[in-house]
């Protein structure tokens, strides 16, 4: 089982998918007037105008955003780390048993064999544990950002005039071609920034060596190894 406690990795793995991981967006926007439909209230009659937005990106590029979801990643950190210590536990047992398999009787490889399936069992139950508590905080934590940035777009769309707002980012978004003048992600991000009045984090400082994380792969992109 592929595990990993970061948010990147979650979207990029699968274990959170576009359309999972806005849902409480959505849900808000099912139970509130759409930012289309208050937009056209509001605007005067003519050709519609419409705008598109990264919604899901948005949500995640805003300071708060950021600030949130940085805090639930760090807070893992430690489990990421214990998992992969015991990952590469096991590994040294298996190569141990590889390496000494002809000079061991039967009941010392059977013994070994026992606790390594042990310890495998026991990374699995705990890495998944692991996963399903990552994954339920980070959502938690998006939710409660995304229902206040719908709230700025929707004001916003208002106070420009669009009468429809399309999500781009969303898995089968109806958006097919738009020109950069009818993106307005950046514009929102920038004016939910003002009204949040929270300042953007300070950059992530590098992952120490031997904390986990693989050298080779992005902070974004950190992931615990599979559990066997």
């Amino acid at each position: 089982m592929k595990l990993s406690l970061s948010l990147a990795g979650l979207v990029a793995t699968g274990l959170i998918s576009s359309a999972a991981f806005a849902q409480s967006a959505a849900s808000t926007a099912a139970t509130a007037p759409s930012a289309a439909s208050a937009a056209s209230s509001a605007a005067p009659a003519g050709p519609s105008k419409v705008a598109i937005i990264m919604f899901q990106a948005a949500v995640a590029q805003t300071n708060e955003g950021k600030r949130d979801l940085e805090e639930v990643e760090k807070k893992y950190q430690p489990k990421q780390t214990q998992l992969k210590q015991q990952s590469d536990e096991i590994d040294t047992l298996k190569k141990q048993l590889q390496t000494q398999s002809a000079t061991l009787n039967d009941a010392d490889r059977a013994q070994r064999l026992k606790t390594i399936d042990d310890k495998e069992k026991t990374l699995q139950r705990q890495g998944e544990d692991a996963q399903n508590d990552f994954q339920q905080e980070i959502q938690q934590t998006y939710a409660q950002v995304a229902q206040k940035f719908y709230g700025t777009l929707q004001s916003y769309a208002q106070q420009q005039g669009y009468t429809v707002v399309l999500d781009a980012g969303a898995q089968q978004s109806p958006v097919l071609y738009a020109t950069q003048g009818n993106d307005i992600t950046g514009a929102v991000i920038a004016a939910y920034n003002a009204k949040s009045g929270i300042a953007a984090p300070p950059p992530s400082a590098p992952t120490p060596s031997g904390s986990g994380s693989s050298s080779a792969t992005p902070a974004t992109r950190r992931a615990v190894p599979a559990a066997h």
